[in-house]
């Protein structure tokens, strides 16, 4: 049955589009990827092994990844033309000597001491310089993408690597100059071409800094005259895949097309319009690239020269993070941010494989050697999310500072609050105001120094540990505000509450609505969610300033607030979901029959899907 099945898919492929590989690459990402990120392995890892699975090494379903790879490397295209965007000249500016000075030294050094080890394992000079020059180039796919995740592409830290991976981009125009250099020469002609293709990369930079400058904002205003959604978008894939067509003609890196499109675009009006365009096809592609890596991973050639790949993954990591982390140290960074650099950084790249592809046209490797050389770049993409899981064992655990701040010790307040943060700074002051006694309690030290500057006494506690609630007085006070912003940590603070000190009020700052649920089933007294009364003000504003009066506008969020504590109860209660949604729908039409307004079943529905959880 399966044959005939297989049989039928194949006899359909002839007639018409063979959907098997594409929907298999879409069914090894989508379940590859949530299961890696769960296991904490980084949805990287997961594309990776997907493609692995998927390739000539793995099931077989795909047998040629190297067109894979190439209609996916429009994924790093597009990446670089959106970090292009974010990077006006302005930015570029004041990073310029990260950009061309730590840039350049980690360039150079790493270089030299990748190819000192391409040397010592046993290639000729000239092969060991593209092999180590190729190893150099980070993966600027794998590290902006952590980052990313992480959130840190706006620090110190994080501004530095995007330094050093735009400079590794350029890197590659000169690197690909001096592997065509390197070439077995045959005469004056040869001198005479490479002088014509220097001339005709310069002309295309020149060329679309000016239509950058001159031509695609007018070009973009008219297209939005337009009003068609799908006109901007492909106006937008025209602009990236056009930059990058343009540098690819002329023997320049599509990526850094792409990119200075982007940067000239930073500044124009047009520049979140094509971002959210451009941004679902970065992210299909990128993924898609990452599957093809993994397919490109032939085992067989792994298998059969596993020493020295083996030996090289080993040598040319060690030896590429350890430069980056003494460089990262020489220039004044901590350990931690220099461990976390040298671990993020010490893999090769995308760029590798453009590199030594030019190597083998030019003849100064053969295919057996680029085949090693690829999958020693590989290994290492692939063994970089492992790497990141061991730097966290690591990395030293931050200790903070008790300069200037007291323990919780021996408190009696009759009230306690535990969190001084934004929504405890503004809950104590009407208490403070009324001359209650209050002891206030936080495990944050800066925050602590900073609340002495403005006139508060904040005692240093951890309102997880028993012991700790009692040394700041939870026994004796009348009321305990829990107002930490951490939903688990809130929740555990009001179970120890209950249980220790059942006589005490218990006050908590609630995250939604399903978090208040599980809070007054902990043992709270009472729960504010954290942006519901807000949320009321700025609603009540909203209806005053269309015509509303003030006293319309009270009757009005006293309605809500009234159905607010209606569905809540119900739901404390345990009544059945599906029921309560039913009533929720019915009161929510009968409201705007009463307004005048009629809505229908489904805008009914989604309405209050997205208010039950908030």
């Amino acid at each position: 049955m399966a044959g005939e099945v297989v049989a039928h898919a194949a006899e359909a492929a002839h007639h018409g589009v063979d959907l098997i590989p594409i929907v298999a690459l879409l069914a090894a990402g989508t379940i590859a990827v949530p299961i890696f990120k769960r296991l904490g392995l980084g949805a990287v890892l997961g594309y990776l092994a997907a493609g692995l699975l998927l390739g000539p090494s793995g099931i077989g379903l795909i047998s040629d990844p190297a067109a894979v790879l190439a209609a996916a490397e429009l994924g790093v295209v597009l990446f670089l033309f959106i970090i292009g965007l974010e990077m006006e000249p302005s930015k570029l500016w004041a990073l310029r000597r990260q950009i061309f000075g730590l840039g350049v030294i980690q360039v150079g050094l790493c270089g030299a001491l990748l190819t000192g080890t391409g040397i010592l394992l046993g290639f000729t000079p000239v092969v060991a310089f593209v092999f180590g020059m190729g190893f150099v180039l980070t993966s600027t796919a794998i590290v902006m993408q952590i980052l990313g995740e992480r959130g840190e592409l706006a620090t110190d830290g994080g501004q530095k690597m995007v330094s050093i991976l735009l400079l590794e981009d350029l890197a590659i125009v000169p690197l690909l100059a001096v592997v065509a250099l390197l070439a077995p020469s045959t005469g004056e002609t040869d001198l005479l071409t490479r002088v014509v293709a220097l001339g005709i990369a310069v002309g295309a930079i020149v060329l679309l800094i000016f239509v950058g400058r001159k031509i695609m904002n007018p070009f973009f205003a008219l297209l939005a005259q337009a009003r068609v959604r799908e006109v901007m978008t492909a106006g937008a894939l025209l602009v990236v895949l056009g930059a990058a067509l343009l540098f690819q003609v002329s023997g320049l890196s599509m990526a850094m097309g792409a990119f200075l499109a982007g940067v000239l675009l930073s500044t124009s009006t047009f520049k979140h319009q094509l971002e959210a365009d451009v941004e679902p096809f970065r992210g299909l592609l990128l993924g898609l690239f990452f599957l093809a890596v993994g397919m490109s991973l032939d085992l067989a050639v792994v298998w059969s020269n596993w020493q020295i790949i083996a030996t090289s993954v080993v040598c040319y990591m060690l030896v590429k993070a350890i430069a980056i982390y003494v460089i990262a140290r020489v220039l004044r960074s901590g350990h931690a941010e220099a461990l976390e650099r040298a671990v993020l950084m010490g893999q090769g790249g995308e760029f590798a494989f453009v590199l030594y592809t030019t190597a083998v046209a030019t003849g100064l490797i053969d295919a057996p050697t680029n085949a090693i050389f690829t999958a020693t770049v590989i290994l290492s993409m692939v063994l970089t999310p492992f790497a990141i899981i061991g730097m966290r064992f690591l990395m030293p655990k931050t200790v903070q500072s008790m300069d200037g701040v007291e323990t919780a010790n021996g408190l009696s307040s009759k009230v306690l609050i535990i969190g001084f943060g934004r929504f405890g700074q503004i809950a104590s002051q009407p208490l403070l105001a009324l001359r209650h006694s209050v002891s206030i309690i936080d495990n944050d030290t800066d925050m602590i120094r900073a609340a002495a500057q403005i006139g508060f006494k904040v005692y240093y506690g951890d309102g997880t540990r028993l012991d700790i609630l009692r040394a700041a007085g939870a026994g004796t006070a009348d009321l305990i505000l829990v107002c930490t912003n951490n939903k688990q940590q809130t929740t555990r603070i009001v179970e120890l509450l209950a249980e220790a000190f059942p006589l005490a009020k218990v006050v908590a700052r609630a995250f939604d609505r399903p978090h208040g649920i599980e809070l007054v089933r902990a043992g709270a007294d009472m729960q504010v969610r954290e942006t519901f009364e807000s949320a009321l003000v700025f609603g009540s504003a909203a209806v005053t300033m269309l015509g509303a009066t003030q006293e319309e506008a009270d009757e009005v969020i006293e309605g809500v607030r009234s159905r607010d504590r209606q569905r809540f109860e119900r739901q404390l209660a345990g009544e059945d979901w599906r029921n309560l949604s039913q009533l929720l729908i019915s009161n929510a039409q009968e409201q705007a029959r009463e307004s005048g307004v009629s809505i229908s079943q489904e805008s009914a529905e989604r309405a209050v899907s997205q208010t039950q959880s908030s």
